[in-house]
């Protein structure tokens, strides 16, 4: 079973791609002879990561924590939004261009005045600005779902007199629940870009409380280049490991019951 899954498409098609293009990015920098302090090589890169290991991992597990902690904020937050939009169309009316305003400011603007703030707790500081990333999506996608109930199951609930909160809780949410996962894969991501955004803001470092932001900036002011590239690696990775828990977590919920999980043959 392993095995087929790791010969199908779509894990073949990818891998494929991505080994074209790490053979093209080595043939380009042994032909033009690149320095590495403009294009390290991804040999290069791969060393420079193995080397500076246990660095790179201990800052970008500072930036885990902040992203988790803001995804995880987001993702309460953010339903509990939307199921207040849901109940209330005025507070919806009312409240829900705001959310749009604070997801459009740019989060560079207003990180710095968070983290003066709140500059006694630079963390809290760092989580907030990643939660301003994150919970837009989880709103606008459950806000979304909760109000497309199909209409008869609607009517067949009011039919049966069911109250405002069964309908809620037996309908609606479960309608619901495709759009709130669909919008926590995109949180996933946009908490860790909003936590690395938030530490270059902060530029905080302080050794193994610093986070890979903050590896990123002093690599590139030393002009090391190789490191750098290698701490993007594993943001890189870890971004993708995050939407593919999450859409393993989509997956597993819905594969039983709703046509996004599921794929016709052939």
């Amino acid at each position: 079973m392993l095995l087929k899954k790791l010969i199908s498409a779509d894990v073949l098609a990818p891998a494929i791609v991505g080994l074209v293009v790490l053979i093209g990015w080595d043939l380009l920098v042994r032909v033009t002879g690149l320095p590495p302090y403009l294009l390290p090589g991804p040999l290069l890169v791969l060393s420079t990561l193995v080397e500076n290991s246990g660095e790179l991992l201990a800052s970008l597990w500072v930036t885990f924590q902040i992203a988790l902690f803001a995804f995880l904020a987001a993702a309460v937050s953010g339903l509990a939004i939307a199921v207040l939009f849901t109940l209330d169309r005025w507070i919806e009316r009312s409240l829900y261009p705001y959310a749009v305003i604070l997801q459009t400011t740019p989060l560079v603007a207003i990180a710095p005045l968070i983290i003066i703030w709140l500059k006694d707790n630079t963390f809290a500081a760092l989580v907030l600005c990643a939660w301003i990333a994150a919970f837009f999506p989880v709103v606008a996608n459950t806000t979304l779902g909760l109000n497309s109930v199909d209409r008869n199951l609607n009517n067949l609930f009011k039919l049966y007199n069911a109250s405002p909160w069964q309908r809620l809780i037996y309908l609606r949410l479960p309608s619901a629940l495709p759009y709130y996962l669909g919008g926590l894969r995109i949180s996933g991501g946009l908490s860790l870009i909003g936590a690395v955004v938030a530490e270059f803001v902060a530029g905080s470092g302080g050794g193994g409380k610093s986070g890979i932001a903050y590896q990123i900036l002093i690599a590139s002011f030393n002009l090391q280049i190789p490191k750098m590239f290698a701490a993007l690696l594993l943001v890189t990775l870890l971004g993708v490991a995050v939407f593919a828990a999450l859409s393993a977590l989509s997956h597993w919920l819905l594969k039983d019951w709703h046509e996004s999980a599921t794929r016709p043959e052939g």
